[in-house]
């Protein structure tokens, strides 16, 4: 808008008519030019803004402007008084018309100074020379004639104006110059008609627009010519208005673009009180533009500090006329919302700021993704805590902190124990609900200043600022306490505890991947020795978890390599003393490692899953074995453990199939040993395996019975063939009575049940003699043999003899 009034201003201030821009709306004056300024006697700038009304000084204009205001009249061309700064009355030819444009209109009055004008008549009628110097100095192309249209004169600037050729401006020929004229025009029909109507009113007062072959466009006004009260003649006044009709049509574009800007536009004067603002800039403010206008940017922008312009606003504006920067939006209902502000400064001819234009894009959906793409990448989806990245920035900041304060902080790493359950067990759905509600939990344990984050999975870590070792404990028996009260989920009751390993700086580390692995170990450390507790780190805990990593790997490559054997013990039937069977036992010696204890790594390869490839070996090298044994005539019972990582295989049976159909072992002759614990989960899915395996033909066996979850219920329900007493309950009989007791009711259980006993760790003669006496069965041990290696159990199997087992 601050443009179109730049140039409307340009445009009215090149005529040397008084002319007035009237806005329709409020009938202020938008705009006088110069010559309204010296007809008025006053400076623009107290007259621009003001009501028309209060310079009209005829009851009949009073009568006009409310006419206009109710809709009644657009036009008007009359004689009138205004009054001058100095209170003199000046009578004025006034010509007003309405303008349309997009936002609602404006009146253009036109002022004609009729005073000077009966002067120059006066004058005329003496002096033609001096008419001549007057007509030559318009702007404008003028033509006089009489009421016959004879050509009575005309200036240089009307033969420019028409293209007259030298020949007409040499010699008289007025009818040449009128057919010339008529030829010119495009619409030479309706100049004629026009033409006509003139000459039959003497006193008419017109204004036509008349389009060249050219293409220029003139604006004529036809006025009479009087001497004495009487008309004479008529007086043609010509102005290209071409170049107006253009800069119109770009104010129109620009109206346009104005109004259907999707950004808001705001418009002040030079003190940055808006004059102009958009629909676009109605709907951000919640506010019309009748309510806006007049009031200063800043009540909308945070513009001003301290009643000031923005130093560094301002200095943008001083320097390039152009400052833009992000700022909060003001809106009508008290709310605010960021922004990107466009702020232009706008000059006037003489170079002083008049305008400023503000465009304005409200950023909430840009802020809004760009805060959601933030948290995506700073923050847990499930629990919107903090993740791994957000972590590694606050412990960088809280190790800076540390080590400027000298003081500590602690990291604790939290894990949900047996949470894998949940998930198997009623879906990954309800288990997310569960992390949920563990997060919630743990947030109440906290200040706002400690930070807790989930890594991923059910695996938390805590970060408590400014605390000691005895603070960190606190918290952590805090969560434990929290994590023991019940949940309840859809009807549905349960309980959880945490594994919880703490690690303090400096002491337990320096930097952010020494305190989160040393915290983990710390934590690995609870879940070994029972979960559901809280520990600090200590040094070999990652000498212990370092060694795991070696022997997982050297593991690995022992199998590939063929680093692992199998030997084994055999089994004597207590009433003979015969072999009746032998337990493959699994046996590595490792190049680097030496000779490992079967306890040393076993627990790891069922810790890291590496137990089932390593039990399929065994299985299918004891059954190689035992067909090699049937092969040359030496049926024995064969006993292999299995762990439940491998039993609950999907392909496991099918694989015991295989080996047993490849060997041609007869499946009566292999035992498999399993652990209570195996048993007493799925309990279910695992009989319908154990019946497969009978169904197969082999047999099954319950290894260290007494140790794990025993239970009646499964001893009857489940097809076992034999009970294995551990080797704990042996070693002290018949001195313990717990052991012997224990023993005993063993024993006697298997018997009621129909089941034989093998009892294991057997090393004297008195526990061997026991056993026989309270009914056991079988027996091995050290007594009889360690386990050995095929070749040396085939010659303790000679000098012992054996006996067939009994079924």
């Amino acid at each position: 808008m601050t443009s179109d009034l730049d140039v409307a201003q340009a445009l009215i201030d090149a005529l040397i008519e008084a002319v007035w821009l009237v806005d329709a709306q409020d009938q202020r004056l938008l705009a006088v030019n110069r010559a309204a300024e010296e007809l008025l006697g006053q400076e623009r700038a107290s007259l621009v803004g003001r009501p028309v009304s209060e310079l009209a000084c005829t009851p009949e204009d009073l009568f006009f402007w409310e006419d206009v205001a109710a809709g009644r009249v657009d036009t008007l061309i009359s004689e009138t008084l205004l009054c001058r700064q100095d209170g003199t009355l000046v009578t004025v030819l006034r010509r007003v018309g309405w303008v349309s444009s997009l936002d609602g209109g404006v009146y253009l009055a036109c002022f004609s100074n009729q005073s000077e004008r009966r002067t120059v008549e006066n004058e005329l009628e003496k002096l033609v020379a001096e008419l001549r110097a007057t007509l030559e100095s318009s702007a404008d192309g003028i033509l006089v004639t009489d009421l016959d249209g004879a050509i009575r004169s005309f200036n240089q600037r009307f033969a420019e104006l028409w293209s007259l050729p030298a020949a007409l401006l040499t010699e008289r020929n007025d009818a040449g110059i009128h057919d010339w004229m008529t030829h010119e025009v495009l619409d030479a029909p309706d100049y004629v008609a026009r033409l006509q109507t003139i000459a039959q009113n003497p006193l008419l007062e017109a204004s036509d627009l008349l389009t060249l072959r050219q293409g220029r466009v003139l604006e004529r006004v036809t006025l009479p010519q009087y001497a004495r009260g009487r008309p004479i003649g008529r007086v043609y006044s010509f102005r290209d208005i071409t170049q107006r009709l253009h800069d119109e049509q770009g104010l129109k574009l620009a109206a346009r673009v104005f109004e259907a800007s999707l950004d808001a536009i705001f418009v002040t004067d030079s003190e940055f009180r808006i004059v102009a603002v958009n629909p676009a800039g109605e709907r951000m403010t919640g506010r019309a533009s009748a309510e806006l206008i007049g009031q200063r940017l800043d009540r909308l922008l945070r513009l001003w500090v301290d009643e000031t312009l923005d130093p560094d606003i301002q200095a943008a504006l001083d320097g390039g006329g152009h400052w833009q920067g992000e700022l909060e939006q003001r809106h009508a209902d008290g709310s605010s919302f960021p922004c990107l502000v466009s702020l232009m400064r706008v000059m006037d001819d003489e170079e002083r700021p008049c305008h400023y234009v503000g465009f304005v894009k409200d950023l909430s959906e840009t802020v809004a993704a760009r805060q959601r793409i933030e948290q995506l990448a700073f923050n847990d989806a499930l629990t919107g805590l903090p993740n791994r990245l957000r972590l590694n920035e606050r412990l960088e900041f809280s190790i800076e902190l540390a080590r400027r304060e000298n003081s500590r902080f602690a990291v604790l790493f939290i894990d949900i124990d047996r949470f894998k359950q949940i998930n198997d067990s009623l879906g990954h759905v309800f288990g997310d609900r569960v992390l949920i509600e563990v997060a919630q939990r743990i947030q109440q344990c906290l200040r706002n200043v400690d930070t807790l984050v989930r890594l991923g999975g059910d695996e938390f870590v805590l970060l408590l600022h400014r605390v000691e070792a005895y603070e960190s404990e606190l918290v952590a028996r805090r969560l434990l306490e929290i994590m023991a009260q019940p949940f309840e989920l859809d009807d549905l009751k349960f309980s959880l505890s945490l594994s919880i390993g703490m690690a303090l700086y400096p002491e337990d580390g320096e930097t952010l991947d020494d305190l989160i692995k040393n915290a983990d170990s710390a934590m690995y450390h609870v879940k070994e020795h029972g979960r559901g507790d809280c520990c600090f780190y200590q040094r070999q805990m990652n000498v212990d978890l370092l060694e795991r990593v070696q022997l997982d790997h050297a593991m690995r490559e022992a199998l590939h390599q063929g680093y692992f054997r199998l030997a084994y013990q055999p089994q004597i039937d207590l009433q003979s003393g015969l072999v009746i069977g032998a337990e493959a036992l699994l046996r590595w010696r490792d190049p680097n490692l030496g000779e490992l204890s079967p306890g040393r790594f076993i627990p790891i390869a069922e810790e890291t899953g590496f137990i089932i490839a390593l039990g399929g070996w065994v299985l299918r090298e004891a059954i190689q074995q035992g067909a090699r044994w049937q092969a040359q005539g030496l049926g024995l019972a064969l006993s292999v453990n299995v762990s439940a990582a491998q039993f609950h295989q999907a392909n496991f049976i099918d694989f015991l199939a295989q080996c047993l159909e490849e060997t041609g072992l007869p499946p009566g002759w292999l035992e498999l040993e399993l652990t209570e614990s195996l048993l007493i989960h799925n309990v279910e899915e695992t009989q319908r395996r154990l019946e497969e395996l009978v169904a197969l033909g082999v047999r099954l066996a319950i290894d260290d019975f007494g140790t794990g979850y025993s239970s009646l219920a499964y001893l009857k329900r489940f097809p076992i063939h034999k009970l294995k007493i551990d080797q704990s309950f042996v070693r002290d009989i018949p001195h313990d009575e717990s052991d012997t007791a224990i023993a005993t009711a063993i024993i006697s259980l298997a018997s009621v049940l129909k089941l034989r006993v093998i009892a294991e760790g057997v090393e004297n003669e008195t526990q061997r003699q026991f056993l026989l006496d309270a009914g056991c069965h079988e027996f091995q041990g050290y007594l009889c043999a360690p386990a050995l290696e095929p070749a040396a159990f085939l010659a303790r199997v000679a000098q012992i003899g054996r006996a067939e087992p009994v079924r």
